[in-house]
């Protein structure tokens, strides 16, 4: 059984271009991390121009990219800690070319 540790909505209104980069952001900070499979995209629905789906992140990235990145995580002055790990996969994303919204799904 697969534990997923946190999952996200990703809202996209171009699809295909970020899904491509997303995918290549998190296959590069796996490859940073040394840690590998650690996530899985959920199927895609459209609505209002958006294309809406779910990214879960699991527990070895997760703790990865919180171990590595945690000067920057931290930097975030609103929310829990989960809340300020969505906002930097939000921007990093975002940094990489994707112009997407994401929210954690409790």
């Amino acid at each position: 059984m697969i534990i997923m540790s946190i999952t996200l909505e990703i809202a996209s209104k171009d699809y295909v271009s970020d899904l491509l980069m997303i995918k290549k952001s998190l296959s590069h900070m796996e490859t940073l991390l040394g840690c590998y499979n650690g996530y899985v995209i959920g199927r895609s629905s459209s609505r209002f121009g958006w294309t809406f789906f779910n990214l879960a992140i699991k527990d070895d990235l997760h703790n990865g990219i919180n171990q590595k990145f945690s000067d920057m995580i931290q930097r975030y002055s609103r929310g829990r800690d989960l809340e300020k790990f969505v906002q930097f996969l939000a921007d990093y994303f975002n940094s990489k070319g994707c112009n997407i919204k994401a929210k954690l799904i409790a």
